[in-house]
């Protein structure tokens, strides 16, 4: 493929200065936007073409068009951080590229070169650079997407269209008040996946099949589901769509990826750091039973989930049908903020980044 050449589009209704700022004041996330989009069309004839940044608003899109119908269209999510000395990085963006086209390579989609998937991120983020919030903590946020187009309601081939798009939120701090331990509640009437299905790519269907399980996670009093194995219900998988860690003494426990789990990015990272922070990693398998009586012990301190969004979360309380237990003393653990810390610290520039995950843009 030849290398794209983006088209240039400036919106005309840009937010004013103090539009901007009232927004970056109190963003939350995922509730406000950016004044762009980057969108770039695929067809099999063509390949991938037609690469713009353009005004953010809506698409239009025929109601006979194959993703609503089938749910062919996955996505990533990533950050643009403002670091303490003013300039602008994304935090391992090649990464974010690589997973996209795996969940691609699942999902019968066609690949983006990952140049290309950073070349987006860049130009959207230097064009909406004032979007950066300087605020500690705060963060934009990154989602990159694609979508299957094709108009027919034909279910036996995937689309012959697509369109990837990168639109971006400024975000809050994932804690407000100071870090605090979440609650979790054990599915086992429902399933985030199962050997062979869709697990470790990051498709919507994913998500909207674990909202009955978060609502039940809820009405039981608990922050977040944890997911369980498919074929027993006893082997610890995720929290959410967040990858977890449980910390004996100083080991570092992460369930292996199965092709069930999410291959996260944090949790990649925490494994190549955690011989830098005196840790054990070690990829392996937990069962419920397992987990609590290693809090009871005392031998299993602490639990922690990692994701873009919160970084590190720790978890401080377990609630199953038949089973509840307290990890630690409730309180987040010593391990679980420095960890933290040095993640934070890489991508607000106050710690050294010897591994080359920062990518700078402005």
């Amino acid at each position: 493929m030849t290398q794209l050449s983006f088209d240039v589009q400036l919106s005309d209704h840009a937010r004013t200065d103090a539009e901007r700022e009232q927004v970056l004041s109190s963003p939350g996330f995922g509730q406000h936007f950016t004044d762009h989009m980057i969108s770039i069309d695929y067809t099999e004839e063509l390949g991938w073409h037609n690469a713009r940044l353009m005004p953010y608003g809506p698409l239009t899109l025929d109601p006979a068009t194959s993703v609503f119908h089938y749910g062919q269209e996955l996505f990533e999510g990533l950050k643009a951080y403002r670091q303490v000395n003013g300039s602008i990085v994304t935090f391992r963006p090649y990464a974010n590229a690589a997973r996209f086209n795996l969940s691609c390579q699942r999902m019968a989609m066609p690949e983006l070169p990952e140049e290309t998937f950073v070349e987006a991120l860049e130009l959207l983020v230097q064009t909406d650079r004032d979007w950066v919030p300087t605020t500690e903590g705060h963060s934009l946020y990154l989602r990159p997407f694609i979508i299957a187009t094709q108009v027919g309601l034909g279910v036996n081939y995937p689309s012959r269209s697509y369109k990837f798009m990168v639109i971006a939120s400024p975000a809050a701090s994932y804690f407000t008040g100071g870090l605090k331990p979440v609650s979790v509640w054990l599915s086992t009437e429902y399933t985030r996946a199962a050997p062979g299905g869709t697990g470790a790519a990051k498709c919507g269907g994913n998500y909207a099949g674990a909202f009955v399980a978060t609502r039940q996670a809820v009405e039981q009093g608990c922050d977040q589901v944890v997911w369980l194995d498919s074929h027993e219900h006893r082997y610890v998988e995720e929290m959410g769509g967040m990858n977890l860690f449980f910390v004996y003494g100083d080991k570092l426990l992460t369930p292996a990826l199965t092709g069930t789990l999410l291959p996260g990015i944090t949790r990649d990272s925490i494994l190549t750091l955690a011989a830098e922070l005196g840790l054990e990693p070690v990829e392996g398998r937990l069962s419920i039973e397992e987990w609590q009586a290693g809090c009871e012990s005392g031998e299993l301190g602490e639990v922690f989930a990692c994701g873009t969004a919160a970084v590190v979360t720790p978890v401080g309380f377990v609630k199953g049908a038949d089973r509840a237990w307290t990890i630690g003393d409730g309180t987040p653990g010593p391990v679980t903020m420095r960890v933290r810390e040095e993640l934070v610290g890489i991508q607000y520039g106050g710690r050294p980044d010897h591994h080359g995950w920062i990518h700078k843009i402005g």
